[in-house]
């Protein structure tokens, strides 16, 4: 996510020191689940006949925290459940996964059979990514909140199995950073080319560009425009 204050515009306040709980209080106002920035996002975008379309069609629904869980090594899980498979396909899985693990820790889920687990839908590799990410937050305590958004992909990509996709909606979806846009979602960027009528890169990064600093809640009007099968069509006049 990019501040709206620089780096050097801190050092201009000689009583403001630059660390990590100074950081956390700016971002919190900028969180996608205070209703407020959900509210200033959908007036910003709105300035784009597109996104203002789709806002008056999908705005309503859209809800930033329906993949949140406080247990984070469970909320990337289900991210690593997502990876690669459709959607439909993904919500069958997750639902399942759930039904698995219910009551249980995350040391017991760790000490699952693969098998059982592998059983539900999920590739046996994707059992031993859910379980590296378990082990590593049973080993490592941090406070993701705090952390700028490189920050948190410099600790989570340690992790075998998450890599940047995943970092950016754990960003979105959990920390709910309101300016991340991943170029590596397909459903995105053929959201992107389906609304606006475009093909190439730069003009996708020309679109995106625009969206700054509600990125995540483009993001999140553009998923909606796919899942509901919504878009934009140039009134005849």
């Amino acid at each position: 996510m990019h501040i709206l204050v620089g780096r050097n515009d801190f050092f201009t306040f000689q009583s403001f020191k630059f660390n990590f709980k100074n950081f956390a209080s700016i971002i919190v106002n900028m969180l996608l689940n205070k209703e407020n920035v959900l509210k200033e996002g959908f007036e910003f975008l709105s300035k784009d006949p597109i996104m203002n379309y789709l806002i008056s069609q999908l705005g309503k629904g859209i809800d930033a925290t329906d993949r949140y869980n406080s247990n984070y090594a469970l909320a990337i899980s289900n991210l690593i459940i997502e990876q690669q498979i459709s959607f439909k396909a993904a919500i069958t899985i997750k639902k399942k996964f759930k039904e698995l693990i219910n009551g249980l820790s995350n040391s017991e889920i760790i000490n699952l059979d693969n098998n059982k687990i592998q059983s539900i839908g999920l590739s046996f590799r994707k059992v031993e990514y859910i379980k590296n990410v378990l082990i590593f937050f049973e080993k490592n305590k941090y406070e993701y909140e705090d952390l700028t958004n490189d920050e948190v992909f410099e600790k989570l990509t340690i992790i075998k199995g998450v890599g940047k996709w995943t970092c950016e909606m754990f960003l979105i979806f959990v920390l709910f950073r309101s300016d991340i846009f991943s170029f590596g979602d397909i459903a995105l960027i053929n959201s992107i080319k389906k609304n606006y009528n475009v093909h190439s890169k730069e003009e996708i990064k020309i679109i995106v560009n625009n969206y700054k600093p509600y990125r995540s809640v483009a993001s999140l009007i553009l998923w909606s425009s796919v899942e509901s099968g919504t878009f934009y069509k140039k009134s005849i006049s």
